[in-house]
């Protein structure tokens, strides 16, 4: 994304709309055609769009303005938000090894970005643009969840990303950003890592797993970042990196234990 040669809400317009034809070309291809769905289902589709559209031009905006540490972290308050959204559907405080999962996940996502995490007057605008924006996508995933319960993934992320064109290009030309590119790679190589497989392994997920393991999951996301720096570009790691991966790593391990144990469980006999 800093790679784009336009404007941060621009580059977030672009990327959904180079993605949607690939989108339709892959769904016809998987018998996932985009169908017209009853109003509810639209509604929802379109209020999960105007989330994600706001949740892209803040944060697209902000990692230009804060360290890139600080965004990353600041974006992961949605994984918290879709974490509190699964207990409230649940209705409970989650299992003992669920609390640890998530105890885990947390602590280690802050090891990892505490080494380069700066709070200072200098990234402020950048630090909450990025944070709004972590809220806003929280929001969004849970409208997308909730249209999965009757839509399979990619109708519904075509349908998002259709609704969510119009709202970019608006913000983008009311901030008065460049929109046309003179360099296309970057954002076609975002449309289709960060829309096509990014967001469509993000929706399929909502349809299958419970909010609190896609949430988890989600604070995976430093890790991964952590790792592709040490693999790709040789930046170092310390003992608390390593420490703090493990953790993410552990914890999407001890919060999926439930789901295997309690079905064997209920088979045996009383």
């Amino acid at each position: 994304m800093r790679l784009a040669d336009v404007g941060p809400v621009a580059a977030g317009f672009w990327r959904v709309l180079i993605a949607i034809p690939f989108l339709l070309l892959v769904g016809r291809v998987s018998g996932q055609p985009l169908s017209w769905p009853r109003p509810t289902l639209l509604f929802t589709a379109a209020a999960g769009a105007l989330f994600y559209a706001l949740d892209l031009g803040g944060w697209n905006a902000g990692i230009r303005l804060t360290k890139l540490a600080n965004a990353t972290l600041f974006g992961n308050v949605g994984s918290f938000v879709l974490v509190g959204w699964g207990l409230w559907l649940a209705r409970r405080l989650p299992a003992p090894l669920q609390g640890i999962a998530l105890l885990l996940a947390v602590g280690g996502a802050l090891l990892l970005m505490g080494g380069s995490f700066e709070l200072s007057p200098r990234n402020g605008r950048g630090d909450l643009l990025t944070f709004g924006a972590g809220l806003l996508y929280g929001g969004y995933l849970i409208f997308v969840e909730r249209a999965r319960t009757e839509l399979k993934p990619l109708p519904t992320l075509i349908l998002v990303s259709a609704f969510a064109v119009p709202v970019l290009l608006l913000i983008s030309l009311l901030a008065g950003e460049r929109i046309w590119p003179g360099n296309w790679t970057p954002l076609v190589v975002l449309a289709i890592s960060s829309q096509v497989l990014g967001q469509g392994l993000l929706v399929y997920a909502l349809g299958v797993f419970p909010p609190l393991v896609v949430g988890l999951a989600l604070l995976s996301q430093p890790a991964i970042s952590a790792l592709i720096g040490w693999l790709a570009y040789h930046e170092s790691l310390s003992a608390t990196d390593w420490i703090g991966a493990v953790a993410i790593g552990a914890a999407l391990v001890l919060v999926r234990l439930p789901s295997r144990v309690l079905p064997r469980a209920a088979a045996e006999p009383s």
